[in-house]
């Protein structure tokens, strides 16, 4: 079976600015991108019987806002298939209760929040509610880590390196880095190996594929590959298009002299529990 812990459930474009959309024509070369989710799309691309942890996403800053009810009415419709996660913007007036009726009325498994599009840093001491809520309701978290295309975004508040800061006040809260915190592998590996219940996924990197082997190379040198879990981030790519990227990366060491990595671990990355890991499987 394969789990897909980093997936999106929005309407495009409605649920973005027009000051969002034109700044993500960045990161495809000028291009706008259709970032429309389709579940027939999704399932498409996806082995039979995967399962799929989907969120939306708030931050007012940057210009994206997805309601936690748009996210628990689009899980209705496929709940074999998904587990929806509620969001947090941390800057708005009323988070805490927003997080409360994401879990407690929309019963929503998990919180995602974008740190650094929304304008907040996640060790603040101000959000010792939401890690603290987190730990009581057995919540994992996966936040953004690394790089984006809006200017407005401060990118200090992604680095992996916060997250250490929280784990050692709230070890229990499961939490998830996303996009194993690139450009900032190194630190997120250190941070990973550091903490029992941190992870990273693996989202939205095939299509750097040198990166992503010198990212794994990390990871496999540092002794961490447990700790990594497979996410696909669609509707940016797909589960299909990330399988085939993970399993093409070796494809750069024929014929030289570069290390290989170690295609077993590779394939159990891609099969691998999350939903155990992060206390989903329920």
């Amino acid at each position: 079976m394969i789990v897909d812990v980093h997936s999106h459930a929005w309407e495009y474009p409605s649920h973005f600015t027009g000051d969002f959309r034109r700044q993500a024509q960045n990161a495809r070369a000028g291009k706008e991108v259709d970032l429309s989710v389709r579940f027939d799309e999704y399932q498409r691309q996806a082995p039979s019987g995967t399962k799929t942890v989907v969120f939306g996403g708030k931050a007012r800053l940057s210009g994206v806002w997805v309601d936690d009810r748009y996210v628990a009415d689009y899980v209705s419709l496929h709940p074999r298939q998904l587990i929806g996660f509620l969001s947090v913007d941390a800057t708005q007036p009323g988070w805490e209760a927003e997080m409360r009726q994401g879990r407690e009325e929309l019963g929503l498994r998990g919180i995602k929040l974008m740190p650094m599009y929304a304008g907040f840093s996640p060790d603040e001491k101000s959000l010792d509610p939401l890690w603290t809520y987190a730990s009581e309701q057995k919540l994992p978290v996966l936040l953004h880590t690394g790089t984006t295309f809006i200017a407005q975004a401060p990118i200090e508040h992604t680095y992996p390196r916060l997250l250490d800061r929280v784990a050692i006040r709230f070890p229990e809260v499961k939490i998830v880095l996303a996009h194993l915190g690139h450009p900032f592998e190194g630190e997120c590996v250190a941070v990973i190996r550091k903490h029992p219940n941190l992870y990273a996924d693996i989202s939205a990197l095939h299509y750097r594929p040198f990166q992503l082997y010198h990212s794994l190379m990390l990871a496999q040198e540092y002794g961490v590959w447990e700790k990594l879990l497979f996410g696909s981030d669609y509707p940016f790519t797909t589960v299909a298009a990330t399988i085939k990227g993970l399993r093409s990366l070796n494809k750069m060491t024929e014929g030289g002299a570069l290390p290989r990595l170690d295609e077993g671990q590779i394939e159990k990355l891609i099969h691998r529990d999350s939903l155990s890991l992060l206390g989903l499987d329920a």
